[in-house]
């Protein structure tokens, strides 16, 4: 399982952009598997970014927008 990251665990930011996964999520009825799965990522992985605890990188905000079905702008 991927753990928090030390220096932005919680940082804001990273919170909003966590809640705008879900709320996305949410909306299309997906649960955090499927969209682990449709994005290649781990499901725990998916659950830290959705509590804020990882500071993501460019590619793995895209590869969570291409499975959301939106830009990642609609997300930040």
């Amino acid at each position: 399982m991927a753990k928090p990251s030390p220096s932005y665990a919680g940082v804001e930011v990273l919170v909003e952009l966590g809640e705008a996964i879900r709320r996305a999520r949410k909306e299309l009825g997906m649960s955090q598997e499927q969209l682990a799965l449709s994005a290649e990522l781990d499901r725990s992985y998916i659950g830290g970014v959705e509590r804020g605890e990882h500071n993501l990188t460019i590619m793995t905000l895209v590869k969570l927008a291409n499975a959301l079905g939106v830009h990642p702008r609609d997300l930040l």
